[in-house]
């Protein structure tokens, strides 16, 4: 049976993402609860977080109860970051219990347990303001709703029209903003730009920096877009994000929005340049 709050809406809105290096009590209380209550036993929770956190189990906690609460303590005491390796590791064990009790991968409760406790973290993420995300058994940055529309909206996109070397650095962009304990912005910037490079060599058959682009083929742009990437590109370059510069390295926020626009851009290009079965020589 639904909540009250689920019954009439008040659960599961997101809220304004506020957390990134933190893995507050709330998020620690679902993680390990939810695991609990799907089945993983004190001794399977101390193993997970044991081996998580380098730490022996102590020999002279056998009973079930007490391996629990020295499971628990040590996930309630631990680094942010070993959290969600930890919550990585739950997954995975819920995975395999599914697999072994089912064992039918077309069964309607496959994978059941691991579904519901995904569900439960990426519900407590949003609620709680916290901008991560568990998809495919991983934890992910998670942006606002607009990086999360164009980054997805660009990686369908450059698969569907055969440009998988593009759509794998927006892939890459978003791992290193994921990168834990310190974002990679300085990688994710870097990596928004060369997808948007690939899609051009692609399109015009001719390799060059992304400014290189801008200059010589101003018809395969807007003004208002050729303005905006040469700033997204120049700032790359002032960042260090491009050329590997000492002692500068973007905010999070502002990678984050580099990857925004440079997933929009490449969505762009690839709407007004599709590619054909039988490739014409491109020519201006």
């Amino acid at each position: 049976m639904s909540s009250f709050s689920q019954r009439h809406g008040y659960s599961g809105q997101a809220k304004e993402i506020t957390i990134r290096d933190d893995a507050p009590e709330s998020i620690r209380v679902v993680a390990f609860n939810k695991a609990s209550s799907l089945g993983l036993s004190g001794h399977a929770l101390r193993d997970i977080v044991c081996d998580a956190l380098r730490k022996r189990p102590d020999p002279d906690n056998w009973s079930e109860g007490n391996v629990w609460r020295e499971a628990e303590y040590l996930f309630y005491e631990c680094d942010w970051f070993r959290v969600y390796d930890i919550i990585e590791a739950f997954y995975r064990a819920l995975v395999k219990r599914d697999e072994s009790l089912v064992g039918d991968p077309f069964d309607d409760n496959f994978h059941q347990k691991a579904d519901r406790f995904h569900e439960a973290i990426n519900k407590a993420f949003l609620e709680e303001g916290i901008g991560w995300q568990l998809v495919k058994g991983q934890i992910v940055a998670r942006g606002d709703e607009g990086f999360q529309e164009a980054v997805k909206t660009a990686a369908s996109q450059l698969n569907k029209n055969q440009r998988p070397t593009a759509a794998g650095h927006i892939q890459c962009a978003v791992r290193a903003l994921s990168e834990r304990p310190r974002a990679n912005t300085p990688g994710a910037v870097s990596h928004a730009t060369n997808a948007v490079e690939c899609v051009l060599h692609d399109i015009t058959g001719q390799e060059m920096t992304l400014g290189g682009y801008l200059d010589k083929y101003p018809q395969l742009f807007h003004p208002a877009l050729k303005k905006a990437l040469n700033g997204v590109y120049g700032y790359a370059s002032d960042a260090g994000a491009r050329h590997g510069r000492e002692g500068k390295a973007p905010s999070f926020d502002e990678a984050q929005f580099a990857v925004t626009t440079c997933a929009a851009t490449c969505t762009l290009l690839t709407a007004m340049n599709p590619k054909k079965e039988e490739e014409e020589e491109f020519s201006w």
